[in-house]
C-alpha cells in the first residue's frame, strides 16, 4: 500500500465500508467515495473526517484510483464496470479487509447475532490495553500508528468472512439466517467450520451452542458461558437496573469480579468472550476490568434517549434471537415500565422463514406494532406481508404506518423500542417529532 494511492469506495456509506474508509483515512491515505444521496447514520463520521462523498456517477472513476466495491453492488454497477474497463485495481470489501488485518494480532468476531456489540466491546477494551485498529459493523472504524491489535466484525453473509484469516476468532453463535443464500443450518455450520480452519491461534465460542460444539479446529477452542463444562465461566451473576456483576472462572481459577453497565444475559456472554481474548494477550486483569466498566455501547444497539416522559430505544434487532435479547435487556433496566415494541420486518425471505418465531419473540413485549416489510436491492417483493405477522401477535397494538404514528402517543412514562435493520429510524424520527411537539404544546 502506497501513501500516494487514492482509495475510492463504491457504496461508502455502508456500515463496513464507512468503517474501512475511516481506518484508511486515519492511516494517512487519500480516501473518497460515492453512494446514494439519502442521509444515513454512517455519514456523519465520514463528514467529520473530511472524506468526500459523491453521488453515484461513472464520471467519478479516473486513473490513479484503487476501487473498493461494496458487496451490495454487482459488477454491472456503472462505477465498478468502468473501473474494470479501465484496468484499475478493484477489490471487494471483504477481500480488502483480508489485506488490512495483515501485520496485526487480529481478532475476527463472527456469529449470527451479537457481532457488532461484541466487536465494539472488544475494540474498546483492547484500545485501553495497546494501540488497536478496529472495524465495527455500526460504521465505526479507527486506525492508529503502530497498532498491535486489529479487531473486526467478520460477516458470514455469502461466506464473506472466509476472505480473512485471523489469529483469533470469537464465535458468538450459529443460527440459520440469510435464507436467500444459505440452504439450512448445516450450510451455515460448514461456513463457520471453514473459518475455524483458517484461524491461527485460538477460538472462543459460546458453550451453549450445539452447532459451535460440533466445530473442530487445529487450534484450541475455548468455550465461554455459565455452565461447568465451559472454560470461561460467569458465576455469582447479579443483575440490577444499573447493569450486571459477575465473577469469571477460567478452568477453575477465579479471575475476580467484573462489572458492566449493560443489560441482558447476552451482554454478560459478550463480555466473557472479550475477557477471554484479552486474558490471553494481556496479564493485567485490573486494566481489563476498568475498560469493561467504561464501555457505553455501539450505534444502533440498545441506544437510548428520553423524549418528554418516554424512553426511546433504537436497536438493530432483526432476527427472533436478537429481539429476545433486546427485550430481555429492556426488562432488566426497566422492570416496572410498560415495554412497547415497534418492529420492522427485514426482507421477505427472512420474514416468511421466521414468521412464527418472530411472533413468539415479539409477544414478550407488552404491546406490539408492526411496520411494512423492508425489502432489499436483491429482494423487492415476496409471498408474505406485515399483516401475516401481525395476525400471529397476541398482544395489543397492530400495524402502523409512517403516515400515522399517533397510536404511540397514547402511552406515557413507558419504553418504546424501535427494532429493525432497514429504515426503522424514519418511523422513530416521526414519533419523536410528534412527541416533542405535543410536549411543547402541553407546556
Amino acid at each position: 500500500m502506497n501513501k500516494n494511492d487514492v482509495y475510492y469506495f463504491v457504496g461508502i456509506k455502508g456500515t463496513g465500508m464507512a468503517a474501512m474508509a475511516l481506518i484508511l483515512n486515519d492511516r494517512g491515505y487519500k480516501v473518497q467515495g460515492s453512494d446514494i444521496e439519502k442521509y444515513t447514520f454512517t455519514q456523519r463520521g465520514l463528514e467529520q473526517a473530511n472524506i468526500d462523498i459523491y453521488p453515484f456517477d461513472e464520471k467519478n472513476i479516473h486513473e490513479g484510483l484503487i476501487v473498493i466495491a461494496g458487496n451490495a453492488f454487482k459488477d454491472d454497477h456503472p462505477e465498478i464496470k468502468k473501473a474494470h474497463e479501465m484496468g484499475l485495481k478493484v477489490y471487494r470489501y471483504h477481500e480488502f479487509l483480508g489485506k488490512m488485518i495483515e501485520g496485526h494480532t487480529s481478532i475476527g468476531v463472527c456469529g449470527a447475532h451479537g457481532k457488532t456489540s461484541t466487536t465494539g466491546l472488544l475494540a474498546h477494551v483492547l484500545s485501553g490495553i495497546a494501540p488497536t485498529d478496529y472495524l465495527i459493523g455500526d460504521g465505526s472504524g479507527k486506525g492508529v500508528p503502530d497498532a498491535r491489535f486489529f479487531a473486526y466484525e467478520a460477516d458470514e453473509y455469502r461466506r464473506h468472512f472466509l476472505a480473512t484469516k485471523p489469529d483469533y476468532a470469537i464465535m458468538t453463535n450459529i443460527d440459520f439466517d440469510h435464507p436467500d443464500y444459505y440452504t439450512g443450518i448445516d450450510d451455515v455450520r460448514d461456513a463457520f467450520q471453514t473459518f475455524a480452519n483458517q484461524t491461527k491461534k485460538g477460538i472462543f465460542a459460546w458453550g451453549d451452542d450445539e452447532n459451535l460444539r460440533k466445530i473442530k479446529a487445529n487450534v484450541p477452542i475455548y468455550y465461554y458461558g455459565v455452565n461447568e463444562d465451559d472454560d470461561f465461566r460467569a458465576v455469582n451473576i447479579r443483575k440490577s437496573t444499573t447493569g450486571s456483576e459477575f465473577n469469571v472462572l477460567y478452568r477453575g481459577k477465579d479471575l475476580g469480579q467484573f462489572n458492566i453497565h449493560m443489560y441482558g444475559e447476552h451482554n454478560i456472554l459478550n463480555s466473557l468472550a472479550v475477557i477471554a481474548v484479552a486474558y490471553f494477550e494481556h496479564d493485567n486483569l485490573d486494566e481489563i476490568r476498568s475498560e469493561l466498566e467504561t464501555f457505553s455501547g455501539v450505534k444502533r444497539r440498545f441506544a437510548q434517549r428520553k423524549v418528554a416522559d418516554m424512553t426511546i430505544i433504537d436497536d438493530y434487532a432483526h432476527h427472533p434471537s436478537e429481539i429476545d435479547a433486546t427485550l430481555d435487556a429492556a426488562r432488566q433496566e426497566y422492570p416496572n415500565k410498560e415495554i412497547i415494541a415497534v418492529f420492522q420486518p427485514h426482507t421477505f425471505s427472512r420474514t416468511i422463514a421466521y414468521l412464527d418465531d418472530f411472533a413468539k419473540s415479539l409477544n414478550k413485549a407488552d404491546k406490539v406494532y408492526i411496520t411494512k416489510i423492508y425489502g432489499s436491492p436483491r429482494e423487492k417483493s415476496g409471498k408474505v406481508s406485515s399483516a401475516d405477522l401481525e395476525a400471529k401477535i397476541v398482544k395489543d397494538g397492530g400495524l402502523i404506518q409512517a403516515e400515522n404514528m399517533s397510536p404511540l402517543l397514547d402511552y406515557h412514562d413507558a419504553v418504546v423500542i424501535f427494532m429493525g435493520a432497514g429504515d426503522i429510524q424514519k418511523y422513530e424520527k416521526i414519533y419523536e417529532d410528534l412527541l416533542s411537539h405535543l410536549s411543547n404544546k402541553l407546556n
